[in-house]
């Protein structure tokens, strides 16, 4: 089946008691058993609910791992809860490679967190593949990637440092949230589990938070699961009903929100008020190629400096009527916001630190025309 029929239909059969085409809201803690340790698959919901499952197979189905390959998902509360599960499978000592352009939320786990209980993290740039390489030291366990990079669109080749993550023997994670399986699936270039944040564009109206792992690696997967069950951050059932009503719509909401992106992008790039736009689709941006190999489109996230420096982002950011002014991305509606300020105020100060004056927009599925106007307007 082809990405958008398994979208709908992988994990998500018509309910074999009712009939029912959508999936049911398991509204339960626990289940009656036949008799003491034997049930029908489900006995606590933590451990699993039948809701959940089928979120997770969807999931798994769509980032390519084949039914009955042993590889599968892992649905969780939050991205952050994602990460966190990846942060379980290491070992006091053991050192984490970051990029230096990574979500705020995900340095701050890994450096704030982690480090200060005795865990080592460095960052590295992922699209020079030498400082990569040089960055990896004997104790890495660990290698992660986001790309897009966030919030600065940069775009890293996700095969060649697979590569370099299994000459040193790490775990090879790759966060997917602004591509989505629907334009790229690092499992097919090499990274042994991939991250969502589900809250984006999976959900796709910005009404559920959650996360996703997901591997081909059946040891991997199993580990993971032992420690979300031991550890506890799960979704809830109506939380994954909401995720996959979203799933049904995501390639034909990405398709209309990477048409958009185009649009606006080539827009800013020619405007005289704009110093710099950050799309992955112009062709000047310096990760094109790349990105035009390992992904079928490039994305509906755009980062652009403005000439008037901070005082104009803030207003550009204040000003738009269409764009709301809020932290996160993946919406139907489009968002605004300046990272510095607002979901990347934990890197100042870092090796990761994001100009005082980026503007970040998460564009939506409105009307192209009507956000051109809006950003027209807000700009002066």
């Amino acid at each position: 089946m082809r990405f958008e029929t398994r979208a709908i239909h992988a994990g998500q059969d018509p309910d074999p008691t009712t009939g029912a085409v959508v999936v049911p809201i398991y509204a339960t803690s626990t289940y009656a058993q036949d008799a003491p340790g034997k049930h029908a698959g489900y006995e606590y919901s933590r451990t699993d609910n039948p809701t959940r499952t089928a979120l997770q197979d969807a999931l798994a189905s769509l980032e390519g791992v084949a039914e009955g390959s042993g590889g599968g998902s892992v649905a969780t509360s939050s991205g952050m809860a994602a990460a966190a599960l990846m942060g379980y499978l290491l070992g006091a000592g053991d050192h984490v490679l970051l990029p230096n352009d990574a979500y705020g939320g995900t340095f701050r786990f890994f450096a704030r967190v982690l480090g200060e209980q005795g865990f080592e993290w460095s960052v590295a740039d992922p699209t020079d593949l030498d400082a990569v390489q040089a960055a990896v030291r004997p104790n890495t366990r660990l290698m992660w990637l986001e790309t897009p990079t966030n919030p600065m669109l940069r775009v890293a080749d996700i095969a060649a440092i697979g590569e370099v993550a299994k000459d040193a023997g790490a775990v090879f994670c790759v966060d997917n949230t602004f591509a989505t399986p629907y334009l790229q699936r690092p499992l097919d270039h090499g990274a042994d589990v991939v991250l969502h944040s589900t809250t984006k564009y999976l959900g796709g109206h910005s009404d559920v938070v959650g996360g996703a792992l997901v591997t081909r690696d059946a040891g991997l997967l199993e580990r993971l699961r032992f420690l979300q069950n031991a550890a506890g951050p799960v979704p809830g059932p109506f939380d994954a009903f909401l995720t996959l009503r979203g799933l049904k719509t995501l390639g034909v909401r990405m398709d209309r929100h990477c048409d958009n992106a185009i649009r606006i992008s080539e827009w800013l790039e020619a405007d005289d008020r704009i110093d710099e736009v950050m799309y992955p689709g112009l062709a000047d941006h310096p990760d094109h190629a790349i990105a035009h190999r390992q992904m079928d489109r490039f994305g509906a996230m755009i980062s652009f400096l403005p000439a008037g420096g901070v005082e104009t982002a803030h207003r550009t950011a204040e000003n738009t009527e269409l764009f709301f002014l809020a932290e996160s991305l993946g919406g139907v509606e489009s968002l605004i916001e300046v990272p510095a300020a607002m979901t990347h105020t934990s890197v100042v100060g870092t090796d990761l630190e994001v100009p005082e004056d980026l503007v970040r927009l998460s564009v939506g599925i409105e009307h192209v025309d009507d956000l051109i106007e809006d950003l027209d307007r807000a700009l002066g």
